[in-house]
């Protein structure tokens, strides 16, 4: 979505528009530029205030807080006395590639601000004043993003979180994800909600009932009635949100593997050991980083016990493979007399995730694992095989 559009579906971000204000929206950050304020010595330089936008889609609420970050030096009054009255505290912080909050301003009115034109102005007004000069220019910008967005609409909930430069590392990245049964379909509910480039999901399988009591979301009569591919079918509704889902509704096997080696990283989540073999020593062959996940759940007394396990390979470390992933498809234990349960598909889609955003440096990692289990019941949750 464009940020005009998004102005234009709002009135009081089209009145700050249509009064002349330089505004702007990226990254789901509301900015207003060309906000004129004194230095210390004087002089007059130009900042930006800008805030996270609180949206219902692409229609704007009430501002949840009172308080916008000042890109520029420190506003003073004509006497060169920094506007304490208004400033939080000095910050320091990158939101954007273009954008960095210097200042954490406050000014709470009784009642909160009304609309973004209330607070916008009202913050505006008060950094410019000692100035005299105005910051409606009635210049016009440039609104269309110059990267496409992969999102069907602003990622709010990066800039509330004030993580836009954390979110980043995940973008650019071209993913896979192989099987799309219950863990891989909770694969792709997470990695849809993150900003890579794109997400490749690969299955041949078509949506039957018992998958949609192992897959998030929930499946209508009429839907598995039609008997879509998997792909096809989470391919429908996960391009609701993010714009580059592609469904490959066929299983890998020797004719297409090469199909991987433009992906940056692999989820696999498939129990055909044979395939699972085919694909991981290519894999390997090629040095493309993947996490392998599985689970393990038996019925001893009408209770269930079990396993769930997360097993990744970098260039760093791919040695303990054959030790940790079986390759064999055991008599009696075929995948649709496995049992699946909803909670640990959930679990070990959540453990595979977690795994690869420590490895794009989204989450800390001081113990660089490459193997993790967890044995349900003892809850205990074991790492083995850590990067030298």
């Amino acid at each position: 979505m464009q940020s005009d559009k998004l102005i234009n579906h709002n009135d009081d971000l089209k009145r700050l528009w249509d009064e002349g204000c330089e505004i702007e929206v990226t990254e789901g950050l509301l900015v207003m530029n060309h906000i004129p304020y004194l230095n210390q010595n004087g002089n007059v330089n130009f900042g930006k205030i800008f805030c996270a936008l609180e949206l219902a889609g692409d229609i704007n609420e009430k501002p949840n807080d009172h308080t916008v970050y000042f890109e520029g030096d420190s506003p003073c009054d004509k006497s060169g006395k920094v506007l304490d009255s208004i400033i939080n505290s000095q910050q320091n912080q990158q939101f954007a590639s273009n954008l960095r909050g210097n200042y954490y301003l406050s000014s709470k009115p009784e009642g909160g601000y009304t609309d973004y034109y209330d607070k916008m102005t009202t913050y505006a007004n008060l950094i410019s004043a000692p100035t005299s000069v105005e910051y409606k220019t009635f210049k016009v910008i440039d609104t269309t993003d110059n990267k496409e967005m992969v999102f069907n609409y602003f990622d709010t909930n990066s800039s509330r979180a004030k993580i836009n430069q954390v979110s980043r590392k995940l973008t650019d990245l071209k993913i896979a994800i192989v099987g799309l049964g219950g863990t891989g379909s909770y694969i792709l509910d997470l990695i849809a909600k993150t900003p890579v480039a794109e997400i490749h999901m690969f299955d041949g399988d078509w949506l039957k009932t018992h998958n949609a009591f192992r897959s998030p979301g929930a499946a209508s009569i009429e839907k598995l009635r039609e008997r879509p591919k998997k792909t096809e079918y989470f391919k429908e509704i996960y391009s609701c949100m993010h714009r580059n889902i592609h469904s490959h509704n066929y299983y890998i096997d020797n004719s297409n593997v090469d199909e991987l080696a433009e992906m940056n990283f692999i989820f696999l989540s498939v129990d055909d050991g044979e395939a699972k073999k085919l694909i991981i020593d290519y894999l390997k062959e090629k040095e493309i980083s993947f996490v392998d996940s599985g689970i393990g759940v038996g019925n001893v007394n009408d209770e269930l016990f079990g396993i769930v396990r997360v097993t990744s390979s970098t260039e760093r470390k791919n040695d303990h493979i054959e030790n940790r992933i079986s390759f064999v498809q055991e008599v009696g234990n075929e995948y649709d007399d496995n049992i699946q349960i909803a909670d640990l598909n959930a679990l070990n889609a959540t453990m595979a995730v977690i795994k690869w955003k420590k490895f794009v440096g989204f989450y800390h990692d001081s113990k660089k694992e490459n193997h993790s289990e967890y044995t349900v019941e003892f809850n205990l949750l074991t790492s083995e095989d850590y990067d030298a």
